[in-house]
């Protein structure tokens, strides 16, 4: 076994589902951090079961039912006590899982979850740029001091009252972008999913949001985001994702409209 493995300590998990083009790399990076792989699928129609099987990794199929919940089935079918995350398009580079091993080489790591770096890549970066927007959210945890939120959009660990969070030096790789109509794809099924979630709540957002959105949302990212530093690229995603912003108000007073004319003034349900 290599020395880096954690073996008997560590459980990997990455929901998947259609990532034949990416899922290898993502694998490849973890094999020697652990044996205990697990990748939970919600019907691929590609080869990403069977690279997955082919890479090492347990593959086990469990029905789309939205993003927390589907990390906390994951969650249960692992075997260990601690937790890493990683989705099917992110790659932990060799510095960082030495990182993540040098944690439990001398025992349990002295923290109860740690947050790490995730840093996008644009098509045509081999590494993160010097700007990319980062987020450093909690991916490596124990499973008796954290689980995923249930809610089917928002992606996060909720922690034990108590919880010790530390930080890791290095940064995860995230290829989050195949082309700009693939994460335009992504992003309209992502805005009906958070549609969905605003009726769910019983929100009820103003008007005036469908004016301000779009704009706000280019601002933040070109250059709250730092998209702007990144040149034509970094311009369209940024549109992008101003317009899946704006998309899922639109689509909340969509439904609030046809509400409307069927005669339910209740608002969203």
């Amino acid at each position: 076994m290599d020395e880096t493995r954690i073996a008997g300590r560590l459980s990997i998990f990455i929901i998947a589902r259609d990532e034949a083009d990416r899922i290898a790399r993502t694998l490849a990076a973890v094999a020697n951090l652990s044996d205990d792989i697990l990748v939970v699928d919600s019907g691929s129609t590609d080869d990403t079961v069977a690279i997955a099987r082919a890479a090492g990794a347990r593959v086990l199929f469990n029905p789309w039912p939205g993003y927390g919940q589907q990390k906390r089935f994951a969650e249960e079918q692992c075997r260990h006590d601690w937790l890493l995350n990683l989705d099917a398009d992110e790659v932990v580079p060799a510095d960082l899982a030495a990182e993540i091993a040098a944690l439990f080489a001398s025992g349990e790591p002295p923290a109860d979850a740690y947050r790490i770096r995730i840093a996008e890549i644009f098509p045509g970066e081999g590494a993160p740029h010097r700007f990319a927007y980062a987020l450093s959210p909690v991916r490596l945890y124990r499973r008796d001091k954290g689980r995923y939120s249930p809610s089917p959009v928002h992606d996060r660990v909720d922690l034990a009252p108590g919880a010790r969070v530390a930080s890791l030096r290095g940064t995860v790789h995230h290829f989050s972008v195949r082309s700009l109509g693939e994460q335009m794809d992504k992003l309209n099924a992502y805005s009906d999913a958070q549609a969905d979630d605003l009726d769910e709540r019983g929100a009820k957002l103003s008007a005036l949001r469908l004016a301000v959105e779009f704009p706000a949302n280019f601002i933040k990212a070109y250059i709250g985001r730092r998209h702007g530093l990144r040149g034509v690229y970094g311009f369209m995603t940024a549109m992008n994702y101003a317009f899946y912003r704006y998309l899922r108000i639109a689509k909340h007073w969509e439904r609030r409209l046809r509400r409307d004319d069927r005669g339910d003034h209740g608002g969203p349900r």
